[in-house]
């Protein structure tokens, strides 16, 4: 366990440091709770943590409605969505999109086979987690999820968020 003090605020200007941040070019997810109330993020702070156990992270912002619906979850999934899957990801990032199951009416899905969380129809490759580990970080919450089944598709064209925009990511021939 560290022992450093607290981070102390930074000084500049939280839109400067956000366009820093953004320099950085992310991969694009759907992160997702199932059950009775089933709830779907868009989210590009996804990442694996360790093959030994299979560990991924998602980071969650406080104020999002998702960190409720992931704190009291067992388990969830994470679709990473393809260049074709923009308006996924922009319906999932809408904050004014229903609650609930209605969230995927307009959404192809299909129930994770291990976990029952909803994954996204078409994505490049699906995560089924069970809930390890959280971790408060800043003004989010670091969940941490074992992976108990994934599934990768054949390779396409992948969506990226880069300064601020999506992007398409295209792999090399050959």
């Amino acid at each position: 366990m560290s022992t450093l003090p607290a981070p102390t605020p930074y000084d500049k200007k939280t839109e400067e440091l956000r366009g820093a941040f953004g320099a950085f070019a992310t991969g694009i997810t759907v992160v997702t709770v199932g059950g009775p109330t089933p709830r779907g993020m868009t989210a590009n702070s996804f990442t694996s943590v360790s093959l030994d156990p299979p560990l991924v992270l998602v980071c969650v912002a406080h104020e999002a409605v998702m960190r409720q619906s992931l704190g009291s979850a067992r388990h969830f999934g994470v679709s990473v969505l393809s260049a074709t899957q923009e308006a996924v990801a922009r319906h999932f990032a809408d904050h004014s999109r229903p609650m609930g199951r209605q969230q995927f009416e307009n959404v192809g899905w299909t129930p994770g086979a291990t976990t029952g969380a909803p994954l996204i129809d078409g994505a490049l490759a699906h995560f089924e987690c069970e809930m390890w580990r959280d971790h408060e970080g800043g003004d989010h919450t670091i969940f941490v999820g074992a992976v108990r089944a994934f599934e990768r598709q054949a390779p396409q064209d992948a969506l990226v968020f880069l300064d601020g925009r999506f992007r398409r990511l295209t792999p090399r021939p050959g």
